[in-house]
């Protein structure tokens, strides 16, 4: 039993963490790749 206890805080604590890894991360690729000096598009 403290076993699946502590394997579901894991999992919660995992998602938790990737939840606010992949909020960091751009919407698309022209915010990601875009610069003062490079824009990509029109």
């Amino acid at each position: 039993m403290r076993a699946f206890v502590f394997a579901c805080v894991a999992a919660i604590i995992i998602a938790v963490i990737g939840g606010i890894v992949l909020s960091n991360v751009p919407d698309n690729a022209a915010t990601a790749f875009s610069t003062p000096y490079v824009r990509l598009g029109a």
